[in-house]
């Protein structure tokens, strides 16, 4: 299918809406249920946002740059946009699918682009528990926190943390800690993709912690449930030579 119908959308940076302006001028504005594609203008926060927007919608998503960080963004130019739509590579990726349960007993679900973050929220570190498909694996592990990560989202929170940087196309997830103290240092597993993970919160009341899937905070956890949701896919695209596999190869080498 030939690619012609755009519907642009921006972040609120000033030069972002000056830029979809422009764009609509040249290319004019689809309707977003219409639309052949989607070209977000921001940085990856605002990308994030807009994935989880359209995911039941059938268009791709194309962004390009107009923000801060641009990982998941092509370079911003406004000639030829319908020629680089049409040439670029497409990258699929599934999201992860939080369950929280709080002390309070109450649930929320959510899902994650790139990642599910655990994270201290007093002054004590945390103490979690963690199993993996009905098996605890690791029955105490003392830390500021604890992330589950997608390929598409291990160079951002997952790699600060000192997490491994995982292949698009791999078939796995990384759990990894954020300052561990016991046992000390240690950086995390590498999971099956299929890999169902079950965080515990030991004592909640006296090291509160919280949750967090990309924008979606729950405080107050008490146990987090995380899974990957192959019921949904995020269709990118990426001008030729500079999509997601050739990214996190290249994050690897700076």
């Amino acid at each position: 299918m030939t690619i012609s119908k755009i519907h642009f959308t921006a972040s609120r940076a000033d030069k972002a809406e000056a830029a979809m302006a422009r764009l609509v001028g040249l290319y004019g504005q689809a309707d977003l249920d219409n639309a052949d594609v989607i070209v977000p203008l921001g940085g990856d926060g605002f990308m994030l946002s807009t994935l989880h927007k359209t995911q039941n919608l059938p268009a791709p998503v194309y962004g390009m740059h107009q923000g801060t960080v641009g990982f998941l963004m092509n370079d911003y130019a406004e000639e030829n946009l319908l020629k680089r739509i049409n040439a670029a590579e497409i990258a699929q990726i599934h999201p992860l699918h939080m369950t929280t349960t709080c002390l309070d007993g109450s649930k929320t679900t959510a899902l994650a682009i790139n990642e599910v973050s655990l994270l201290r929220a007093g002054p004590q570190a945390a103490k979690l528990q963690i199993t993996i498909n009905g098996q605890v694996r690791m029955q105490e592990l003392v830390c500021d926190g604890a992330l589950v990560s997608t390929p598409a989202g291990s160079t951002a929170y997952n790699y600060s943390a000192h997490g491994p940087i995982l292949p698009i196309d791999a078939n796995i997830l990384a759990l990894t800690a954020v300052a561990a103290f016991r046992p000390r240092r240690w950086r995390g597993a590498l999971l099956p993709m299929d890999a169902n993970i079950r965080i515990d919160v030991l004592e909640p009341d006296k090291r509160p912690v919280s949750a967090v899937a990309d924008s979606t905070e729950v405080r107050g956890v008490l146990r987090v449930e995380i899974r990957s949701e192959p019921h949904i896919t995020h269709k990118l695209l990426f001008d030729p030579g500079h999509g997601l596999e050739e990214r996190l190869l290249r994050e690897q080498f700076v």
